[in-house]
């Protein structure tokens, strides 16, 4: 719910910095390492920003991958959990690369 709340404060910031009134989409780019819920995102926008200048506004969510870069096979390799092991040599020392995002990709206003 939290999220969502921050996300909403952002449109309003943009709302009064840019001068729209009314939010027709919101593209959210979410890794799959950012420890986001996405069905609970969905379900928590549509509560958080009832009666707002994004009321009604379809939520597009694109997940991205989880990247991790293995340091004992030296490869990029994606992942789909954090812990997860390194799908190449087994190995568990893998350093976080991409995948941790939540941010406001774009925006349809008016």
């Amino acid at each position: 719910m939290s999220l969502c709340e921050g996300v909403l404060q952002i449109l309003e910031d943009h709302a009064a910095k840019q001068g729209f009134t009314r939010v027709r989409t919101v593209w959210l780019e979410i890794g799959q390492l950012a420890g986001v819920e996405v069905e609970a995102m969905r379900f928590c926008f549509d509560a958080v920003t009832k009666d707002t200048l994004a009321d009604g506004a379809a939520l597009e969510i694109i997940e991205l991958p989880g990247q991790t870069w293995c340091l004992q096979c030296s490869k990029q390799v994606a992942v789909t959990q954090r812990f997860d092991a390194c799908p190449h040599c087994g190995g568990f020392q893998l350093q976080v690369t991409g995948g941790e995002e939540l941010r406001i990709k774009e925006l349809e206003v008016d």
